[in-house]
């Protein structure tokens, strides 16, 4: 029986790497994409030819709890249960609190705070299913500290995540299924890539970080494996992983 994952937003940056990484183990990988489905497709050949046992992908808007309910039935018509959860889908925002909008302010929370929510609800069934289950939800630093790396309502969203993770370890401990986070700070993807551009803006986000570094999406990636792996981290729940190169603040 393969052990299976499923990774939101998995076709790019932080979530492809997180895939690539489970393939590499042989595991049977599930992906979501929001758009572009060709490099979607471009994805799943690439996880194929690198280990996984398989690869599908499936187009879901995590917001939309229509769009997760059908995304969960059909991945109930492919695998029987599923091992790993990596709730992984999200947007950001710059916007200071003063020019926030309501519609922007609630785009934010819907898709990277109840996103977490609509995926772990309708998928729970399928884990409750594994000999041995995992959740790893992606927060952010700025769900921790408030930094500048993300406006108002990505903070709340990422600190509401914290605070998921947190309680829900404990309701779903009485099935064996672990839930933890992982907060990384910076992370060199195409999300970012603008930033980077500028080598004084580059160094001033290097010079925050006392080991002196901007993270990789492999960087996260190995941090997801170990805490999903249930001989790493079997007696690990309910915790939050900073990867932040020792900034704290």
């Amino acid at each position: 029986m393969n052990n299976v994952i499923i990774i939101t937003g998995g076709n790019r940056g932080i979530g492809k790497a997180i895939a690539k990484r489970f393939s590499k183990e042989g595991y049977e990988v599930i992906i979501t994409f929001n758009s572009n489905q060709e490099r979607a497709e471009e994805t799943i050949k690439e996880l194929k030819s690198i280990g996984a046992a398989n690869a599908h992908s499936f187009r879901v808007d995590v917001s939309n709890e229509e769009s997760v309910r059908n995304f969960a039935e059909n991945v109930n018509s492919i695998v029987d249960h599923v091992n790993v959860l990596v709730n992984n889908a999200g947007v950001i925002s710059y916007t200071p609190f003063e020019q926030m909008t309501l519609d922007e302010w609630n785009k934010i929370i819907s898709i990277d705070l109840t996103g977490v929510f609509l995926v772990t609800r309708y998928l729970l069934n399928l884990l409750k299913k594994s000999e041995w289950a995992s959740i790893v939800n992606i927060s952010s630093i700025a769900g921790q500290t408030g930094s500048v790396y993300g406006g108002v309502s990505y903070s709340a969203a990422k600190a509401g995540v914290i605070g998921f993770t947190k309680r829900l370890s404990n309701e779903l401990a009485k099935y064996g299924i672990r839930v933890n986070a992982v907060a990384p700070s910076f992370v060199d993807t195409d999300m970012v890539a603008d930033v980077l551009k500028d080598e004084n803006r580059k160094k001033s986000i290097i010079d925050l970080h006392p080991l002196k570094i901007i993270l990789k999406p492999e960087d996260v990636a190995e941090s997801v494996f170990f805490l999903s792996d249930p001989k790493l981290s079997r007696g690990i729940t309910g915790h939050i992983l900073s990867i932040n190169a020792g900034r704290y603040t």
